[in-house]
This record gives structure tokens, sequence and C-alpha cells, in this order.
């Protein structure tokens, strides 16, 4: 985790005048790095101390090394933004937090990404005699996109919004059958009842979520899913992205271990598509 994720993940831990520091860097990290620790404290309205209090905390020895830690941090390009979207902002204020936003958390999810358990999991998957995709919500529409993929692979796959057709499709998995269950916080009940469902009928589920929750708990295997706070006050978003690009992780891990004589059947697939579409040069584009 750089510096920037870590001043935020640790912000609700902060006592009031260590989190004026916090808040102060995370306006303006680039003038941070250029301050004196005498600048930074008269900003943030703090005392000196408090200002090296903050940095040890946050695992630097002092002021000197936050900085160069910080520094590290804007030169990885890694910059997390304050992602509050205010009633005053612009459209060019709240259009660049939300793509910063978006940049800065998936970042933070694939360096954070069990590899290994990447691995496992398309191993479950081009193995699966059938693949179900359920989630509710924000993440039913992850689900919908992973069937999508996944139906060009000519494996059956199951998806539904319905909580009673999840919950019977459940109930009726086998062994060899791998159902993914999608869900940012993992403490839906109905889910984390879906996942010991499959279980108890031998079948093995995939749960992508966040760590340490419920369903990860539950699930035969789980992609943990670090995600930063979303404290973005109208509806959830990074999140949601980064469900959507692990899917696209599973299914290009799929594509490339059934080999090339699988990739010439999706090529026939894509080409049988063709003409669904107008042609790009009869269009002029």
């Amino acid at each position: 985790m750089n510096m920037l994720e870590k001043i935020n993940t640790h912000l609700e831990l902060l006592s009031k005048s260590e989190r004026k520091v916090a808040e102060v860097i995370l306006l303006s990290p680039q003038t941070a790095i250029h301050s004196s620790i005498a600048i930074l404290a008269r900003t943030a309205d703090v005392s000196e101390p408090t200002v090296n209090r903050f940095c040890r905390r946050l695992g630097s020895k002092g002021y000197p090394d936050f900085k160069l830690h910080l520094a590290q941090s804007l030169a990885n390009w890694t910059l997390y933004v304050n992602r509050n979207v205010d009633e005053d902002d612009s459209v060019d204020s709240y259009t660049h937090k939300i793509f910063e936003s978006a940049m800065a958390s998936l970042e933070q999810v694939k360096n954070s990404l069990d590899i290994a358990a990447v691995n496992r999991a398309v191993d479950l998957l081009t193995q699966a005699k059938k693949i179900s995709f359920f989630g509710l919500g924000a993440s039913a529409a992850v689900a919908h996109d992973a069937m999508n993929k996944f139906f060009r692979f000519n494996i059956p796959v199951v998806y539904s919004e319905d909580i009673v057709l999840q919950r019977m499709s459940c109930m009726n998995s086998s062994e060899g059958d791998v159902v993914v269950l999608i869900s940012h916080t993992g403490r839906t009940k109905i889910l984390v009842e879906l996942s010991a469902l499959v279980r108890e009928n031998d079948a093995t589920v995939i749960a992508i979520t966040s760590p340490r929750s419920p369903l990860a708990l539950e699930a035969s295997l789980t992609l943990e899913l670090d995600v930063p706070k979303d404290t973005n006050m109208f509806m959830p978003m990074t999140s949601r992205l980064a469900q959507l690009t692990v899917i696209d992780v599973l299914a290009t891990g799929f594509t490339l271990r059934r080999g090339a004589k699988f990739r010439d059947n999706l090529k026939r697939v894509k080409d049988a598509l063709k003409e669904s579409r107008f042609d790009k040069t009869e269009l002029g584009l």
C-alpha cells in the first residue's frame, strides 16, 4: 500500500489533530512534499510534534522519511484523491474526481490481488461442467456481464437476478459445477446462504468479495478485492469497476488455458456475429 492509500485507510483511526494533517496532505500532496514540518503544521493548524506523531503512526521514522514515501507514491502515478463529490463541484471537478478515483482504486486492487487464487479460479472454471454467476443490486450487473462473456465459451452458463431461481439453481448444483457469487460487502445474507447450499451439494463456490467477509469465509475459494472505501455519497462506483475487471481477467485466463483450438472457435463465434452489425466502411467510419 503506498503512502497516500495508507493515509486514506487510516483516516478514521487518527486523532482529531492528526486528521487535520492528513486532510491537508490529501488536498495537495505535491505541496506537502515540498513543505517544511513547520509550514505543514501551520497549514494544518497543529503543532510540529503532532505532525511527527502522525508520520510515525503511518509507519515512517519521522517527517523526512514520510515525505520520501509520499514522493514515491506520486512518482508511481498512484495518486489517491479525496473521492467525496461535493454539492458545489463543477462538472470538471467531479469528472476528474471520478476518473482519478477509479484509476487509483484499480491500481490498489491490482497490487493486492492474490495471483495464486486467480490461477486456482481459472483452473476451476476451465474444468467446470456448468458455471453460474449470481449477484444482487449493482453486483447483479457484473454477474450479467460475466454470463455474457462466458456464454460464448461453449459451456453451460446460468445467470439470474431472481432470488428464487438463484436458490433453485444452487440446490440443483452438483460436483463439478462452479457457482461464482459476487458481492462487494460480502454481508448479503442470501448470498452467504447460497454459498452454503452449493457446498452442501459438493459443488464449488468462487466468491468475488471483500476480505474476511461472511461470504469470503463461506466460499470454497475467494478472490479478495481490497477496494478502497468508497466515500461517494451518491452511488457505489469503484467496487463495480474492480469486479468487472476481475471478470475480464478470469475470462482471459479461461481463453488462454483452453489453448489455440479453443480460440479458433471463439473467432468463428465472433465472425458469425458480424452480420448483425453495420459495416464500418459502409458508414464511412
